[in-house]
């Protein structure tokens, strides 16, 4: 271990930054944090999204979990994010790789694609809920990190803001779903869209409901563009600011 060692656990009332703080004290930084959005959606893509931020004075206010904060919130601390932070990058993964490699599978590679392109390299990697392995520095996985540490909730946001800005966009060929709405979550009224309409190119044919409304549909609604792709398709952003 490089630097000093640590030598306690930040507490939950200890700020967001705790936990950069007491890895800076133990030698590790930058601290990188990384999210998604979009696991418990059955249409659209999966975002992963990973942030440095810059310590000290350059911390954000207001930064929590993105389904805490209210949409134009979410897109002011967005700018900010994307503006201050020294490295971002988002990951986006189209639904038909969700089906054809398995939705966690996704996840855990977005995060590794989402950390490898940071323009800094990270000395340690906080992630929300489960551990990313396959990495070269060392990394936790947090409860609700993106409720106690910094990194993952500025993570959060970017992942949760630019897949709502993808899911507006699809709303506007597939207006029939509400997809600007309930962004591809499993609501009432999506049910109630697919059971009408059937699914459309952008859903995740691998989910019990979407085979369920196929099935009963018997065909795929298709818009103006019929190949099942997302805009941005395995793209990758970033900024350093």
């Amino acid at each position: 271990m490089r630097g000093r060692p640590l030598r306690f656990t930040p507490r939950r009332d200890a700020g967001l930054f705790a936990y950069e703080r007491a890895l800076a004290h133990g030698g590790f930084s930058p601290v990188a944090g990384v999210d998604e959005a979009g696991r418990g959606a059955c249409a659209g893509p999966l975002v992963v999204a990973a942030v440095i931020l810059r310590g000290g004075r350059g911390g954000i206010d207001g930064l929590t979990d993105s389904k805490l904060l209210t949409p134009r919130r979410r897109e002011e601390l967005y700018a900010e994010i994307t503006e201050r932070a020294c490295a971002w990058s988002t990951i986006v993964i189209p639904c038909h790789d969700i089906d054809r490699i398995g939705l966690h599978r996704c996840n855990i590679t977005g995060m590794r694609r989402a950390l490898a392109v940071l323009h800094e390299r990270p000395a340690y990697v906080l992630s929300d809920g489960f551990p990313v392995p396959g990495l070269d520095v060392p990394g936790l996985a947090m409860i609700k990190g993106d409720q106690v540490a910094a990194c993952v909730a500025a993570a959060s946001i970017v992942a949760k803001v630019t897949r709502d800005r993808i899911m507006t966009g699809l709303h506007e060929r597939y207006p029939e779903y509400g997809f600007d709405v309930h962004k591809g979550y499993v609501t009432r009224a999506h049910g109630e869209a697919l059971a009408a309409h059937g699914p459309c190119p952008e859903h995740r044919f691998s989910y019990v409901n979407v085979m369920r409304a196929l099935r009963n549909n018997g065909e795929v609604a298709v818009g103006e563009e019929t190949e099942r792709e997302v805009s941005g398709e395995g793209r990758t952003e970033g900024a350093r600011a």
